[in-house]
């Protein structure tokens, strides 16, 4: 840690350094600052009529006066934002922070700094920068507190920065932190053609542990594998459970779970002693109902894993590990995979492709 300005940062170098991330709700649009004289386009949801489920219909993009920033605030040029589970789900009413009036979907994303507000420290206009609020941008623009903002290293490509945060910041928050993986461990990831999926295939590799690979189709196993799987199951074609007997012989250590539904019983009746099932979400649309006596007979944990609840509750720790990440990517161990990307007029195909599981690594809109 260093300190800058009085606060407490973390730095790589004393030219680069990443402000303490603070999570915070991105101000719906019709209750920001205005500026009359410029506008931006902007994909816009109404909380009043969110979506039906999906597929989703063409979202509507906006013209709006270009933000003004607040006290404390930055505007950014956005040139990627990248699409996220939680984008969905934000626009049905169904997820955790629920905006309120007009807003745009978008969690995660790079761009430049267009102008700073009153009492910005470390940042200054023409800055390459990465950030993550719950929602706004999916847009030519976004305001964001500064301190949700990080410098991109000089390389780093806007659509791998865009989808670096929420990918990799949960899955080595999960692996690293909450599973506690080691070398040599046997890992298995499900639903790992995905874009957390991918980045736990990475890290686990990364850490040196077995990597057990899961997937519905023989061309999301072989990404995996391009990614350092060393096992694939194919688990729309083999039952996951006997598969993963044969594979896993001795148990499985660690299973990073973002998918649900009925494969999770099949892991958890796979575990090691001393295993730890970490549970990321539920892509497969429902939560499994587990027996714990499963947990009681394999010494076994389930490991809840929230990355942006310990963004806020443990913001000091948050930064030891961003920094880890960081240097993680400019080693080259890790390295977001974009297997599409779309303009703001085709926000909702790109939705409809992560909804119907179609989508492998990470999709990106580029205003």
């Amino acid at each position: 840690f260093v300190e800058f300005g009085g606060e407490q940062r973390m730095g790589f170098s004393p030219n680069f350094w990443k402000t303490l991330p603070r999570f915070s709700r991105f101000a719906r649009l019709s209750a920001t600052p205005r500026r009359a004289a410029s506008t931006f386009r902007a994909v816009t949801v109404s909380s009043d009529a969110l979506l039906s489920p999906p597929p989703f219909a063409a979202l509507p993009v906006k013209s709006l006066a270009s933000l003004v920033p607040a006290k404390g605030e930055v505007i950014l040029s956005v040139k990627a934002a990248a699409v996220n589970f939680p984008d969905l789900l934000i626009c049905q009413g169904k997820y955790q922070f629920k905006p309120e009036g007009d807003f745009s979907p978008g969690s995660e994303v790079a761009g430049i700094v267009k102008e700073v507000g009153e009492g910005v420290k470390g940042f200054t206009v023409g800055d390459r920068v990465l950030g993550s609020s719950a929602w706004g941008g999916f847009a030519e623009e976004m305001r964001m507190p500064y301190k949700r903002i990080i410098p991109m290293p000089p390389t780093m490509p806007f659509d791998e920065a865009s989808a670096l945060l929420m990918a990799y910041g949960t899955s080595h928050y999960a692996l690293y932190d909450r599973g506690s993986l080691k070398e040599g461990e046997t890992l298995v990831v499900l639903g790992a053609s995905g874009g957390v999926g991918l980045a736990a295939v990475q890290l686990g590799k990364a850490k040196g542990a077995r990597v057990i690979a899961c997937a519905s189709s023989a061309e999301k196993l072989a990404l995996c594998k391009e990614h350092g799987a060393d096992v694939c199951i194919n688990y729309a074609e083999e039952n996951l459970k006997d598969a993963l007997k044969r594979e896993a012989l001795d148990g499985v250590d660690v299973c990073y779970d973002p998918v649900g539904g009925d494969y999770s019983e099949a892991v958890i009746r796979s575990m090691a002693w001393g295993g730890r099932f970490l549970v990321i979400g539920f892509a497969a649309g429902s939560i499994p109902k587990v027996a714990l006596n499963l947990c009681l007979l394999k010494g076994c944990s389930i490991v809840g894993v929230f990355w942006g609840a310990m963004t806020i509750k443990e913001p000091k720790h948050n930064v030891v590990l961003l920094t880890e990440l960081m240097e993680l990517y400019t080693a080259g161990k890790v390295k977001p995979v974009i297997s599409a990307t779309y303009p703001l007029e085709k926000a909702g195909e790109a939705m409809n492709a992560m909804a119907e599981r179609k989508v492998t690594g990470k999709v990106v809109l580029v205003p």
